[in-house]
Parts: structure tokens; C-alpha cells; sequence
């Protein structure tokens, strides 16, 4: 978000073409997801729209992908997380068992939060650049940003973080939550950059999650061959996994 868009256009302009022409981009076919769902959920500053390659690339392989019609991910968090859970709700009834859910940045800490929440609901997580040990601990431009949102709400403009959110008890339930672990059935995977510059590569540590470490940067990680390959066989590994997943809607 606080990267410029002459920024987004020169990384997506250069990492879309090598996505495509690699060898991941034309692996597995329609059989391997089986029908299973994916949830998608987007950056902070990020629409549906961001992560719109990995879903056309999850459904052609036969998974059942959606996006959490979050907007731009910039309102309250404990309104996003109930929005996240109902769109897991949905695609578990539509799909008859349990969602994978994937996370960008900001968006990965809201699924591992929804995760925690509804375990029953969740088949497996993966966190991307996720600051799931201190979501606040972000490049400080990141932080001004969300203290200018903080800023509008305070003025009536509609959709965005409130002061709650940063010191509140939406903060503090919030943060809770991010700290409890995982639920056992739950397996996850928290993927991570040292040229990371926007969330320093420390705070995707988690500690219930198989931490992985990849090359690319914070933009390029929705883009990145090797982070498409890593899913690839995660999401394998979930929906073939035997064991009954039940599921409760409430």
C-alpha cells in the first residue's frame, strides 16, 4: 500500500512473464485439488484482485478458490475476521468439508486469527509475509499508514481501522488470539524473506507453522514461482489427508 504504484507495475511487469513461462505454472491438472476449497485472502491495501494469478492457477489444478470480498483490507480487524469466517463458512457448505486458507501479508494473520477461531472450518493455513508475532512491528511507513486510517475513521470516513483496532480491545482480543496456538488439526506453513522490507523476516516466525524461507520480496511473493511450488505440494498434502473433516456451520 505504501509502495508506490510505478513500484507494483515494475514488479508485477517482470514476475507475472516468469511465473507463466515456468515449469509450476504448467504442473498438475484438474484432478489434483479434487474440488477442495481455497480461500484467498488479501494484503492490507490489497483487493481479491492481487491474488487473482494464484486463484486461476489453484482452480485450474481443481481446487475451488474464492476471494474474501474484503475490499481493500483496511477495516477494523475483528470485522474482517468474522467476514473471513463467513466466507469459510460458505465454501465449506459449498464444497461439503473443511478450506484450505492462504494469506498475504496482512491477510495471513487475519486467516490464522479466523484458524484459532473456527478450527473446525480450516483444512490447512499458509501464511505469506505474515507478521503474525507483532503485526504493528511493520516498516514504520506501514504503521503511519495505519495510524492516518485510524485518523479518517476518527472523522467519519467509513470502512477503515479504528483507534480500537491499534490500542483497544479489538487489540487486545485481537493479539490474543494471534499469540494462541494453533489447534493441532490445523497444519500450517509460514513463508518468509530475509529481503523482505516491509515486515521484517523474524516476525513470520510462528511457532506452530513450518517456517520457510524463500527469495523473493514482499510484492513478489504472490508472484513467485518457487512460493507457487511450495503450495503446490501443501495443498496437495491436505486434500489428499483421509482422515474425516467435519464441519459445523453456525
Amino acid at each position: 500500500m505504501w509502495s508506490s504504484r510505478e513500484r507494483v507495475l515494475t514488479v508485477t511487469a517482470r514476475m507475472v512473464p516468469r511465473l507463466v513461462r515456468h515449469p509450476v505454472w504448467q504442473a498438475g491438472g484438474p484432478r489434483d485439488g479434487a474440488g477442495q476449497g481455497v480461500l484467498l485472502v488479501p494484503g492490507f491495501g490489497f483487493g481479491d484482485w492481487s491474488l487473482r494469478l494464484l486463484r486461476s492457477w489453484l482452480t485450474a489444478r481443481g481446487y475451488r478458490s474464492l476471494g474474501t470480498r474484503t475490499g481493500l483490507n483496511l477495516g477494523c480487524t475483528a470485522t474482517l475476521v468474522d467476514r473471513v469466517e463467513r466466507r469459510l463458512e460458505h465454501l465449506a457448505c459449498v464444497t461439503g468439508r473443511r478450506v484450505i486458507v492462504v494469506g498475504q501479508s496482512r491477510g495471513g494473520w487475519l486467516a490464522r486469527i479466523a484458524a484459532v477461531r473456527r478450527p473446525d472450518l480450516v483444512r490447512g493455513l499458509a501464511m505469506l509475509s505474515s507478521p503474525v508475532l507483532d503485526p504493528l512491528g511493520v516498516h514504520p511507513r506501514g504503521v503511519e499508514l495505519a495510524r492516518t486510517l485510524v485518523r479518517a475513521s476518527g472523522w467519519g470516513v467509513p470502512g477503515l481501522l479504528d483507534a480500537d483496532c491499534l490500542d483497544g480491545d479489538c487489540y487486545r482480543t485481537n493479539s490474543a488470539l494471534l499469540r494462541a496456538p494453533l489447534p493441532r488439526q490445523v497444519p500450517a506453513v509460514s513463508v518468509f524473506s530475509r529481503r523482505d522490507a516491509v515486515v521484517p523476516w523474524w516476525l513470520c516466525q510462528d511457532p506452530c507453522a513450518d517456517c520457510v524461507e524463500v527469495g523473493s520480496s514482499h510484492m513478489e511473493m504472490g508472484l513467485d514461482p518457487e512460493v507457487y511450488a511450495l503450495l503446490g505440494e501443501r495443498f496437495a498434502r491436505w486434500s489428499a489427508d483421509p482422515r474425516p473433516t467435519p464441519f459445523s456451520v453456525r
